[in-house]
């Protein structure tokens, strides 16, 4: 369930990037998400780490470390690709 959950949480952690950081994106809406979907991983990973939760569920933690990550992320991807 858990990597069910964080799929999930990194769609709309993608959407959420895209909406908080607008601007043209190099490859588009399913970069974004997919960068979503990995900002998840990778912010689950971390949260988990430093001890901000943990990776097995769905809640608003999750969505706001997910969102951390994906703007992280995305933020990086633009420099790279720009």
């Amino acid at each position: 369930m858990g990597i069910i959950s964080w799929l999930i949480s990194g769609l709309v952690a993608g959407a959420l990037a895209k909406w908080i950081m607008p601007g043209d994106d190099p490859s588009g809406l399913w970069a974004t998400i997919l960068i979503g979907i990995v900002g998840a991983f990778v912010g689950g990973f971390i949260g988990s780490l430093v001890g901000l939760g943990t990776t097995g569920g769905l809640s608003v933690g999750s969505i706001l470390t997910a969102v951390g990550g994906a703007l992280v992320l995305l933020f990086i991807y633009r420099k790279v690709k720009s």
